[in-house]
């Protein structure tokens, strides 16, 4: 009997992944990774039209062709079967290096989906509610205030009408920046270089500067998910990388992916363009590459392949291959649209109507006609700074994936992708 526990035992370390069962304390759940590769079908099948799908190539490909940007990657599934999967161009325009479907990329905001899973893993286990004070957790913003006007020794503050929340960090309507602006409180958080080093420290940071506004009055794209991720820290008791390896890229066979640039495939990673002189310029290299950091905004580097299974498992409702992140209903939470009444999603003016929403970490788009393009109502997802795009249809079963590296992102190349997959599916 000593042997057959043993012998159980060492099975489990080597082949399972241990859980702790929701609710239930010093219960143990055990799930196992079946790899299975996400299969590939004629895109007929899933009434998807070859013909027009060859539109999507042209399309894109002329991005490259036209010097727009190095490479790209175009990545359809519908019903969890792959229709269409094209990489054109090149991962780096100096040495040759051509563009391969398992190249990696540097998916920046793409990074917040999975941050956002992570803390909802967390909330499953009762370990907080959406609309908990952040300082429950964050004892450091107690006394956060709220900008009014003026700047340095005549800045002019309140208090906040109410305190923010953590549904306020998975929606951008917390109060808090990004420091990319002009503002007096964009300035202090560029002197205060809020993002650099742990994540500790960014809390502490951001207890000594204002609320850009008051909570839940706008939507302002911010450090929100970095805070998500140093939620995860103190709610979890592991580090945020440790966390989302062990507990989402280990359970979905992510192989590629990891947090900050790969030690190990760091060949297979793209080279990052802008534009200089009319051109593009190489702005981050792989062997010396600045992307660095495990903050829950902007740190993933990972293939079309295994970011289309970590979006595969949402558009099943939480679940790939035995594995179950997230039960369907979370999922379903995450890609409502969370904001208040008169709040859209957007760079400029958040009252501004664009037919978009945000979910707790995901866009949604609530209404097709507002934003202009085609898609379904519900449909969700998010892009990253150099110019990678997600698209989650439940009303469709569809999944589709735009991955490039010009940096900072074209939106042209988002909205053209978008109208691209639409036009060839056929019902």
């Amino acid at each position: 009997m000593r042997d057959r526990k043993s012998n159980f035992f060492k099975a489990v370390s080597s082949g399972f992944h241990l859980v702790v069962a929701l609710g239930l304390v010093g219960i143990l759940a055990f799930q196992t990774v079946n790899a299975a590769e996400i299969s590939s079908v004629a895109p007929e099948k899933e009434s998807f039209s070859a013909e027009r799908l060859v539109r999507l190539n042209a399309r894109m490909h002329g991005y490259v062709d036209q010097g727009s940007t190095a490479g790209v990657i175009t990545l359809i599934a519908r019903h969890g079967k792959i229709v269409h999967f094209d990489a054109y161009g090149k991962a780096d325009l100096e040495a040759g290096t051509p563009m391969k479907t398992d190249s990696l990329f540097r998916m920046y905001s793409m990074t917040k989906p999975v941050t956002s899973t992570a803390l909802l893993m967390l909330f499953e286990e009762g370990k907080f509610q959406l609309d908990d004070p952040l300082d429950k957790y964050f004892p450091e913003f107690k006394d956060l205030q709220v900008y009014v006007s003026g700047s340095g020794d005549q800045m002019k503050v309140e208090p906040p009408k109410r305190k923010p929340t953590v549904r306020d960090i998975f929606r951008h309507t917390a109060g808090f920046g990004y420091g990319f602006g002009q503002t007096p409180v964009d300035k202090m958080y560029q002197d205060a270089k809020v993002t650099q080093g742990s994540l500790q420290e960014m809390v502490s940071r951001l207890a000594k500067i204002p609320l850009l506004y008051q909570p839940g009055t706008r939507w302002v794209y911010s450090v929100s998910h970095d805070l998500q991720a140093a939620l995860v820290e103190r709610l979890s008791g592991m580090k945020f990388d440790a966390f989302v390896s062990s507990r989402i890229f280990k359970l979905l066979d992510m192989k590629d992916s990891t947090l900050g640039v790969p030690a190990l495939d760091i060949s297979r990673l793209t080279t990052s363009y802008g534009v200089k002189d009319g051109k593009l310029a190489a702005s981050d290299k792989p062997a010396t590459s600045s992307y660095k950091g495990v903050g829950g905004g902007s740190s993933l580097t990972s293939s079309a392949r295994d970011y289309l299974r970590f979006a595969q498992m949402l558009a099943n409702g939480g679940q790939l291959d035995g594995a179950r992140l997230l039960a369907p209903g979370t999922v379903r939470l995450m890609s409502s649209n969370h904001l208040p009444d008169g709040v859209w999603m957007g760079m400029g003016d958040s009252s501004l109507n664009t037919g978009t929403g945000y979910g707790l970490g995901v866009s949604v788009l609530v209404d097709p006609v507002r934003r202009g393009n085609l898609g379904s109502k519900g449909e969700f997802g998010w892009s990253g700074a150099a110019s990678t795009h997600l698209i989650i249809d439940p009303e469709k079963g569809i999944v589709a994936i735009f991955l490039t590296q010009k940096f900072p992102d074209d939106r042209v190349f988002y909205n053209e992708f978008i109208t691209m997959v639409y036009q060839a599916l056929m019902d």
